[in-house]
């Protein structure tokens, strides 16, 4: 139980989800909630989720509200990530390129 993981067919695909419960060897019970993620509480084939490392501390069949009261504490808690670099263009690795094709151009005329 609190195991997050992203649902990967239906019409909440691509979306996180917690599972709140074990119905038997193929289905979970999962939630959202609704208001936080898009998937709403439902019965879901363990073959259409994929798990994330992430897990969070609820009991056996834990409401909605309990479960958006340990996400936005795991939102909190959660660092920033930095932003990433920009990466380098062809223009700005070789600032004399452009310079050089202008040049070709113009002894070609």
């Amino acid at each position: 139980m609190g195991r997050v993981c992203v649902k990967k067919t239906g019409r909440e695909a691509g979306k996180q989800c917690v599972v709140v419960d074990t119905i038997d060897k193929n289905f979970v019970l999962v939630t959202g909630p609704e208001d936080v993620t898009g998937v709403r509480r439902r019965r879901a084939n363990v073959d259409h989720l994929e798990p994330t490392e992430v897990k969070v501390s609820i009991k056996r069949g834990a409401d909605d509200d309990e479960v958006r009261k340990v996400l936005s504490k795991l939102k909190e808690a959660k660092p920033e990530k930095k932003p990433r670099r920009k990466r380098k263009t062809k223009e700005e690795e070789t600032p004399g390129a452009s310079e050089d094709e202008e040049a070709k151009s113009s002894v070609g005329s």
